[in-house]
């Protein structure tokens, strides 16, 4: 599983915002992201295909999901979304992964 660098860096704001609302809820957020990319990891085609062609996979405490395609057997995260913000605001980051 590969991570394109802007949604690594919104996994790490999310948890460190987390974190500064209350101190056990950054690490919380964190292991639950792990769990999430072990279910992706273990059964990528388990998610649904949406119509932007990718699919994604909601944490269960957390109001985050995992946006990701599969291009050549590699798993690709394109971002790590909240629910309530800016739908889909990431569409077209798929191109980052076909340039690289």
């Amino acid at each position: 599983m590969k991570f394109l660098p802007i949604a690594r860096e919104e996994l790490f704001v999310a948890v460190e915002y987390y974190g500064t609302i209350e101190k056990r809820l950054g690490p919380k957020l964190k292991e639950e992201a792990r769990i999430a990319r072990e279910r992706i990891a273990g059964n990528p085609l388990a998610a649904a295909l949406r119509a932007g062609g990718y699919r994604r996979v909601n944490l269960r405490m957390f109001p985050y999901y995992f946006a990701y395609i599969i291009l050549d057997e590699t798993i690709w995260v394109l971002a790590f979304g909240h629910h309530a913000r800016r739908p889909e605001y990431w569409l077209g980051r798929e191109g980052e992964v076909f340039r690289r």
